[in-house]
Formats: C-alpha cells, sequence, structure tokens
C-alpha cells in the first residue's frame, strides 16, 4: 500500500478548511511573482539615468518608474498577507483536530500504553508535534510555492537582459543547490529523527525529575542521583555537537557560494568590458548586482523549507506512532456480574520484552473478601491491581468478575463496579464539592457532605472558607498530601461501588491524617470486596487473606497467622517492618 504523503495526512485533518490553504498557495505565488515586477522598473530608472547623462533633469519618467515599483512592492506584500492569513486559519484548525484527536484516543488508550511512553514523551507529542505540523503549514507550505515560482520568475529576467550574465548569477546557484542537497538527504532525515528522539528523552526523564526533586532535596544529591535524566542531557548536547561540527564546512561553503555571485558577475563584467564600456553593458551589471540577493535569499528558503519537511515528516509518525496504539476493546452487550468475586487465571503481563511484571498470576476473590497484596517493590502489587481495574489487558489469560470475563463487560458497567485509591491521588483545579461529584455527576449537595463526614473531612471544610466549595489550588488555597487523600477517599465514598482497589493510600500521610485516612477507609470497606496493597503492614494484619508478591509470582499466600507460622518471605517482611517501628517509637520517646 503507497504510504499518503505528508500533505494528504495533514489535509485529513484540515476539514473544510483544506481549500484555505490550497488558496494561500496561490496567493503566495502571485505575490512572489509581484515582488519581482519591482526590479523591471529599477532597471527602467537606471536606464532612463544612463540614457540622459549627465542631464539627469530630462529623466522624466523615473518618478513614476519609483512609484510604480512602490505599488507593486506594497501589493506584493498585501497579497503576501492575505496569503498568510488563509494559511494560519487552516493551519490552527489542523493543529486543534490533531491535538483533539490525540487527546481522545489517549483517554481510550490503556494505563500501561501511557506508562510506556511516559507522561513528559506524550506531552511533547501532544504539544510540540502538533505545533510542528502548525508551523509548517502556515508558513512553510505558502513559502514553498513562493520560492518554486521565484526562481522561475528570477530566470526569465536574468536571461531576458543579458544572458551572459543571466548564465554567470546561475553558477552560485548551481553550487548552493548542489551543497544544500548534501546537507539535506537522507542523513540529514535519520539526524533529525535523532534529534527528537534525544529531545522526547530529556522531555520525559525532565518530567520524571522534577518529580523527584522532593527526595533529591531531602537526602542532599544533586542531578547526578538521576542518572538517566544526567544520560539523557550528555546524550542530547554529544548530538548537538556532533551535528552541527558535521554541518560546519558544508555551511560555510552554502554560504560562500550563494553570496559569492557578485565575484562572477565582477569577473564577467571586467571579461566583457575588454573592448570598451557601452551603457547597455553597464545597466544590465548594475541591474544583475542588485537582483541577485534574491537568488540567496530563496536558496535559504528552500533549505529550511527542506529541514521542516523533515520535523514535520517525523511529528506525524509520532503522532501516528500514538494514533496506531490499541485501545481496549469494547463490549458491545450489557454484560452484568451477578456478583462481586474476582477470578484471576494464569495471568501474564510484561511492560516489554524483557521480563514479565506477571506471571501466570491465578487467584481467587471471595464477594466481599478483603485481601492484601504485599511485597518488595517492582513485585507486580500495582500491575496486578491495575489489570484488574482493566487500565490494560493482560497479554496471556483472563479475568472474571462474578464469571464474566473483564473484556466482556461495558466499560460503564466495570467503572461503575470498580471504585479505586491510588497512593498519589490528585485533585483538579475545581471546587472540593465539584471534586467529590466527579464519582457521581447527579450527586446532591447531600450526599456529597455525607460522603466528606464518612471520609473524615469535616475538619477540612471547616478550615477552608467557603466550605466545600473552595476551589483547591487557587487563591492560596491549597491541600496536604494525606488531606487530598481524603477527598478521593470522599468520592469514592460517593461513587460506592461494590468493589474497592486500595493502592497505598496512607503512603504519604502523616500520624494525624493516616489515623483519619484508616478510619475513612474502614467506613468505605464495609461490604465490599477489596484489594489492598500496603507496606505498612500493621494495616492489613485483619485482611481475610494475604498474597506476597514476589518477581510477578505469587510466593506465598494465607492469612496473617498463617504466614507468621510458615516462617517464609513474610515473615521476615513482619520482622522487619516491626524492628522499624520499634526504632520509629523508641527515637521519638527519647527525643
Amino acid at each position: 500500500m503507497k504510504k499518503q504523503s505528508n500533505l494528504s495526512r495533514l489535509m485529513g485533518y484540515a476539514g473544510g478548511h483544506k481549500i484555505l490553504t490550497y488558496l494561500s498557495w496561490i496567493l503566495s505565488v502571485m505575490s512572489a511573482l509581484l515582488a519581482l515586477v519591482p526590479f523591471w522598473y529599477i532597471w527602467r530608472i537606471v536606464h532612463d539615468i544612463l540614457e540622459v547623462s549627465p542631464d539627469f533633469s530630462q529623466a522624466e519618467n523615473v518618478t513614476g518608474y519609483g512609484w510604480s515599483a512602490v505599488l507593486f512592492a506594497v501589493l506584493s506584500i498585501v497579497i503576501y498577507i492575505a496569503g498568510l492569513m488563509c494559511s494560519h486559519i487552516s493551519a490552527f484548525r489542523v493543529a486543534a483536530n490533531i491535538r483533539k484527536t490525540l487527546m481522545r484516543h489517549i483517554t481510550a488508550l490503556p494505563l500501561g500504553v501511557t506508562e510506556k511512553y511516559g507522561s513528559g514523551k506524550l506531552r511533547r507529542i501532544v504539544n510540540s508535534s502538533s505545533a510542528a505540523t502548525e508551523t509548517y503549514l502556515a508558513h512553510r507550505l505558502p513559502d514553498k510555492a513562493g520560492a518554486i515560482a521565484t526562481p522561475i520568475g528570477l530566470l526569465v529576467l536574468l536571461l531576458a537582459f543579458d544572458w551572459r550574465l543571466g548564465l554567470l548569477s546561475l553558477v552560485p546557484v548551481v553550487l548552493g543547490f548542489l551543497i544544500m542537497m548534501k546537507m539535506t538527504g537522507k542523513d540529514m532525515a535519520q539526524r533529525m529523527e535523532q534529534y527528537q528522539n534525544s529531545l522526547s528523552d530529556m522531555s520525559n526523564e525532565a518530567v520524571e525529575y522534577v518529580r523527584g526533586v522532593p527526595v533529591v532535596k531531602t537526602f542532599g544529591q544533586t542531578i547526578f542521583s538521576f542518572k538517566r535524566f544526567k544520560d539523557a542531557i550528555d546524550n542530547y548536547e554529544k548530538w548537538v555537537i556532533t551535528y552541527t561540527k558535521g554541518l560546519r564546512l558544508p555551511m560555510m561553503f552554502y554560504t560562500t557560494a550563494i553570496n559569492g555571485v557578485f565575484a562572477f558577475l565582477i569577473a564577467g563584467g571586467i571579461l566583457f568590458t575588454r573592448s570598451g564600456v557601452t551603457n547597455e553593458l553597464l545597466l544590465n551589471l548594475i541591474f544583475y548586482i542588485v537582483i541577485t540577493p534574491v537568488i540567496g535569499t530563496t536558496l535559504t528558503k528552500i533549505m529550511f523549507m527542506t529541514e521542516d519537511a523533515m520535523i514535520v515528516d517525523d511529528a506525524l509518525n509520532r503522532i501516528d506512532e500514538v494514533l496506531n496504539e490499541k485501545p481496549l476493546s469494547e463490549s458491545q452487550v450489557n454484560n452484568v456480574p451477578n456478583d462481586n468475586g474476582i477470578t484471576l487465571e494464569h495471568i501474564s503481563y510484561s511492560y516489554d520484552d524483557k521480563k514479565n511484571a506477571l506471571n501466570d498470576v491465578s487467584l481467587r476473590i471471595e464477594p466481599g473478601q478483603v485481601v492484601a497484596l504485599v511485597g518488595a517493590s517492582g513485585g507486580g502489587k500495582t500491575t496486578l491491581a491495575n489489570i484488574v481495574t482493566r487500565f490494560f489487558d493482560p497479554q496471556k489469560g483472563r479475568i472474571l468478575i462474578g464469571n464474566i470475563d473483564l473484556r466482556d463487560i461495558p466499560k460503564e458497567t466495570l467503572m461503575n463496579k470498580v471504585s479505586f485509591v491510588f497512593q498519589n491521588s490528585r485533585l483538579i483545579k475545581a471546587s472540593i464539592l465539584e471534586n467529590v461529584r466527579m464519582a457521581k455527576p447527579n450527586a446532591t449537595r447531600e450526599e456529597i457532605a455525607h460522603a466528606l463526614e464518612a471520609a473524615q473531612c469535616l475538619d477540612i471544610i471547616e478550615k477552608l472558607p467557603n466550605g466545600m466549595d473552595t476551589v483547591v489550588g487557587t487563591s492560596g488555597v491549597y491541600l496536604s498530601g494525606g488531606e487530598q487523600q481524603r477527598i478521593a477517599i470522599a468520592r469514592a465514598i460517593l461513587k460506592n461501588a461494590p468493589i474497592l482497589i486500595l493502592d497505598e493510600a496512607t503512603a504519604f500521610a502523616d500520624p494525624d491524617n493516616e489515623v483519619r485516612i484508616q478510619q475513612a477507609l474502614s467506613a468505605l470497606s464495609k461490604g465490599k470486596t477489596v484489594i489492598m496493597i500496603a507496606h505498612r503492614l500493621s494495616s492489613i494484619i485483619d485482611a481475610d487473606y494475604i498474597y506476597v508478591l514476589q518477581d510477578g509470582e505469587i510466593a506465598e499466600s494465607g492469612t496473617h497467622s498463617k504466614l507468621i507460622e510458615k516462617n517464609g518471605i513474610f515473615t521476615k517482611m513482619w520482622r522487619n517492618y516491626s524492628e522499624a517501628a520499634e526504632w520509629k517509637i523508641a527515637k521519638g520517646v527519647n527525643a
């Protein structure tokens, strides 16, 4: 199948505005040709002056020619601006539609895909790649149309007055064009892709670095503690220096060639005037010296257009890469689970081809049962929870809720069935009321107030200037991590889904907030099927069942007392946790 051109791909996003893109080219061509007309009037002015020299008072048409030159120059500018207005309107619509299409698609993608790209890289694709298409459509394509028309008009002018000087003017053009083709060939396209890759990597790692700044400050570390970020910067630095050095000589020769046209003209003038200087030869020589700088400007425009074409090709490839990611399949039948039991059958999942995050995991959670997932970081706990909420599908095996495959349950039905509270819950810039109401759009103020009370949020509401109508994140109204967590729990309470996923819900809470969050979670968990991910092992003592995950597999399982009796992995974890807790208590007493 023949690959679509970049223009065809872009016009697919333009809708009814594509006609403006084509109109901008026509106007740009007209502007480019009209911009050459003043040079002809300059030739007429010089011609008339040389004809009547030294009695310049007889040059009666000079003023008329001058005003005509100004008129055509202004007309050229006005038409060019009109063309840019058309191209910008179309370009803005294309960029907006690309962003909308990307965002709609990204929201439909499984969480595993977005984690694979990283928030920094996705943001760069959505913003920078769409912006690259905007610049290309708004400026480069109209300029390209004008740049094609200009050499044609120039060729006519250069050969019309003195073909010998015209050909001499074209020698540096040919040299410059050959050097430019060498600089902007296939090798440049590969380098442009490397450049965009290095920028994306650096952007992605920068986001992760900023998120980790609190850790850096806490432990007095520097940027070098974030090796991946430093490596990304070093890689970008190395690429830029190598690229710049590689283009140093070609760019020097190119600049010399396109600016060396005067040397060819002067040499030609000396050669052609050996038998004497005529007014006609002097006139043509002056005219060619005046008009030839347009050649260098046009060639430089073409060079930048070629570079921008590579940039937009790379941008479209990155956009298509995201759009080619498959969203989760949607069930067309409204299958409703008959209970809240969860079954995992031989589940395997890998974020890359190197190692499975989950490897042949099978387990059964009865309706109303509280189970805990514990283990070292990277063991697969969060991956398992994400699969149960269908943030992504397992690559092997299947998950059942109420004996119905998760993939056969419509998204809306599943979301009504499952609630989750993450370890780093975030609030949007809206009122407390609207943040909680996200869980149930038709909820009344009374229902929201009841959910906030059950989530132990009354102390938060009482201290805010407008109660639960206070907008968070503005006018100095900010909440701590623990307070935000309690608001997120209120949201889950309002939703009142029968299955609850708790991913380190008290991880970043201070002692006071932790107590309140635990009370809120107790209220939230009543009568529900609960999956808890916890590092604080004291919070899971009463769990009906505990699964110990190690390297993506269930290493141990059972109740707290049974696991302690086994004297295995969990026993060691419990001993380490207890010693750490005792150390904190002793430290507090000594203080």
